[in-house]
């Protein structure tokens, strides 16, 4: 995800007006919508006061994380407890088997960890 889909998302998730963010953060309005477009790309200082105030890292921002550091172990879904239940569940409107959901937790946790190597490699 690029940074303005990403910004915007953010925004959006405060229920927030461009304006009242740009008033947040020292911007104008134009600023906002021009970075959320693609079109203007932030100075440090206002990328790191974008950080702040939305409690995500610089990197989230950029797109070079995919988890906001926020997300602490109390917010977050734990998928595998999820696929681990006894609720049936259902992709493409068919309902999984017992071995189709542990095939998807499977395939999940493999993914999970190339992607979180990636990452750390990435970071180096």
């Amino acid at each position: 995800m690029d940074f303005g889909t990403r910004l915007k998302e953010l925004r959006k998730s405060k229920k927030l007006t461009q304006q009242q963010l740009g008033d947040i953060i020292h911007v104008s309005k134009v600023s906002i919508s021009g970075y959320e477009r693609g079109e203007r790309s932030p100075d440090r200082e206002t990328l790191t006061a974008l950080a702040d105030y939305f409690n995500v890292t610089t990197d989230y921002l950029l797109g070079r994380n995919q988890t906001p550091d926020c997300a602490d172990k109390d917010d977050l879904i734990e998928l595998d407890k999820i696929l681990d239940s006894n609720v049936d569940m259902a992709y493409g409107g068919e309902t999984l088997t017992d071995e189709e959901r542990q095939r998807v937790k499977d395939i999940l946790t493999g993914l999970f960890w190339e992607f979180r190597k990636e990452d750390k490699s990435k970071e180096k």
